[in-house]
C-alpha cells in the first residue's frame, strides 16, 4: 500500500507529484469513510481554486453534501467542522511549502486532522482505485458558507479581552500573503490593539517573502516593529496555522520558548497538568513545567501527532518549536490567531513586555537547518545514520536524536512534506549549536551521496 500522508496531510508539486487525479481519489475516499456532510476550504495558492473544484466534485460523486467556505485559514475551517457538527472536512493547502506545492489536509469530525488509522484506510482505498461513485440521483449538493466572523469571536471569547483592551498594546502582523489576512487583523483589532500589517494581500505566489515564517524571512516584520513601536510582531504561514512571534525589539522567539511561556502561565492556574510537545522542542520546557508539578509528554514531530495525543489523553496544552500553540479549551490544533491572543493576554495580565516575559524562561540556544534528500532515499539514509552515530544517548522515537554528555543534542529526521532532512540542535552555547549543525549536515550529505551513487 502506498504511503500518501506525510506529517501533515498529502502534499506535492502541483500537477507533478500532486495531481488532480490524486486529489480526487483522496477526497472521494475521505468522503466515503468520514460521512455525508463535508466542509471544504482552501488557501490562496494559485492552484487552490483548481483543486477546490476537483475535491468538491469528488465528494459530490460519492454522495457527500459539500459546504464550501471558500478562502479560509485551516484552523478556522477546523473550528467550523467541530462547531457546526460536520462529519469531516478537507482543506486545500500546502501550508508553509513553496508556491509550486499544493495538498490536502483531511479533518475528522472533532476538528482535528484524521488519525493515522484513518489515513491508512484512505490510502488503502486510493490504492484500490477509490470508492465506487453513487447513482446520478444520489449525488450531493454544494452550499457556499461564510462564517469567519464567528471564528474571530470564538477566539476572542477564550481570552481576557477586557484586560487586553485596557493594556494599550499594538501588534505588527506579517501575513505572508496568506489567508491569515482574513482573520488575524480582525482578532487583534477586536482585542483593542493598534494593528500594523505587512504582506496583507492574498497572493498564491507569496511575493512578499518566503512562504514559511522563519526568522530569516521576517526582516520586513522586524523593520515594521521598529518603525511603529509595536508591542509584538507575528509572522504567519500560508494557511494561518503556524506563527512565529517577535518581541518589541524585533527578536524572533522560537516556538518552544513561546510554548514555555504559555505553559508557565497556564500551569499557574492548572498545576499538575501535562504539556505535549515533539522531541524537537527544547529540553528547557521540562524545567518550567516541573515548577508547577506538571509533566512533559514527548511525541514524534508533527502537529497532528501532538493534537491527537492531546485528544486521546485529555491534555489541554501542546505546541511545537516551529511555531503554533495547541490550546485544548478552544481546539487542540495549531492556530496562529489563538497563539497571538494568548500572548496578548499574558502581556496584559502581567503588565510587562514580551522580551521580559521571554527572558524569564530558561535559556538554551537552538538552531535549525535542512539539507536535501530524495524521498526514495530517506528510509535507507535514516537507517544508516542510526547505525553510525555514537553518543551518550540515542533516541529513535522520530528520526535520530543524539544527546551528548554536555547535555547538548542534535536531531535529524526526514521531512514528511518535502524532499529534505531537517536538522535541529540545542546547546548552552551558540558556537556549540553551529558545530553540531555543521557536523551532522555534513554527515547526512555524505550518507545521501553514497546511497545515490550506489
Amino acid at each position: 500500500m502506498m504511503r500518501l500522508f506525510g506529517s501533515n496531510g498529502v502534499r506535492g508539486v502541483a500537477n507533478e507529484e500532486f495531481t488532480p487525479q490524486l486529489a480526487a481519489a483522496v477526497a472521494a475516499s475521505a468522503g466515503h469513510l468520514l460521512g455525508r456532510e463535508m466542509a471544504l476550504g482552501r488557501d490562496g495558492r494559485t492552484t487552490s481554486p483548481m483543486f477546490r473544484d476537483v475535491v468538491a466534485s469528488a465528494l459530490l460523486s460519492v454522495g457527500c453534501n459539500v459546504y464550501d467556505f471558500g478562502e479560509i485559514p485551516t484552523p478556522a475551517l477546523q473550528y467550523m467542522v467541530k462547531s457546526k457538527g460536520f462529519d469531516g472536512g478537507i482543506m486545500v493547502t500546502a501550508s508553509h511549502n513553496p508556491p509550486e506545492f499544493n495538498g490536502l489536509k483531511v479533518i475528522y469530525g472533532d476538528g482535528v486532522e484524521v488519525p493515522r488509522f484513518l489515513e491508512e484506510r484512505i490510502e488503502a482505498l486510493v490504492s484500490q482505485g477509490g470508492p465506487e461513485p453513487v447513482a446520478w440521483n444520489q449525488v450531493g449538493r454544494v452550499t457556499h458558507l461564510e462564517f469567519l466572523e464567528e471564528y474571530v469571536e470564538a477566539v476572542v471569547s477564550h481570552v481576557d479581552a477586557e484586560a487586553i483592551r485596557g493594556a494599550g498594546l499594538s501588534v505588527a502582523l506579517d501575513l505572508g500573503n496568506g489567508v491569515a489576512s482574513l482573520t488575524a487583523p480582525k482578532v487583534a483589532a477586536r482585542l483593542g490593539c493598534r494593528v500594523y500589517t505587512l504582506n496583507e494581500d492574498i497572493d498564491g505566489e507569496f511575493p512578499g517573502r518566503g512562504s514559511e515564517p522563519t526568522p530569516e524571512n521576517l526582516g520586513g516584520l522586524r523593520a515594521l516593529i521598529k518603525a511603529t513601536g509595536a508591542s509584538m510582531g507575528v509572522g504567519f504561514d500560508g494557511d494561518g496555522d503556524r506563527s512565529i512571534v517577535m518581541d518589541e525589539k524585533g527578536e524572533a522567539v522560537w516556538g518552544d520558548r513561546t510554548l514555555s511561556l504559555v505553559a508557565q502561565e497556564y500551569l499557574k492556574e492548572h498545576p499538575g497538568e501535562t504539556i505535549v510537545t515533539p522531541v524537537s522542542s527544547s529540553n528547557s520546557l521540562e524545567e518550567v513545567v516541573s515548577r508547577y508539578g506538571g509533566k512533559v509528554y514527548w511525541t514524534r514531530v508533527g502537529s497532528v501527532v501532538v493534537s491527537r495525543t492531546m485528544v486521546d489523553n485529555g491534555f489541554n496544552l501542546g505546541g511545537e518549536e516551529n511555531g503554533g500553540i495547541m490550546y485544548g479549551p478552544f481546539l487542540p490544533v495549531r492556530d496562529g490567531c489563538m497563539t497571538m491572543a494568548l500572548l496578548l493576554e499574558i502581556m496584559a495580565r502581567r503588565g510587562t513586555s514580551l522580551s521580559r516575559l521571554i527572558a524569564e524562561q530558561p535559556r538554551l540556544y537552538k538552531g535549525k537547518t535542512k539539507t536535501p534528500c530524495p524521498n526514495h532515499l530517506k528510509e535507507k539514509a535514516l537507517e544508516r545514520l542510526a547505525q553510525g552515530v555514537k553518543a551518550a544517548q540515542v533516541n529513535t522515537l522520530d528520526g535520530v536524536k543524539i544527546t551528548y554528555e554536555d547535555g547538548s543534542w542534535v536531531l535529524f529526521r526526514p521531512s514528511g512534506t518535502e524532499p529534505i532532512f531537517r536538522v535541529y540542535a540545542e546547546a548552552a552555547q551558540r558556537s556549540r549549536v553551529k558545530e553540531l549543525l555543521d557536523q551532522h549536515v555534513a554527515l547526512i550529505e555524505k550518507v545521501v551521496s553514497e546511497l545515490a551513487s550506489a
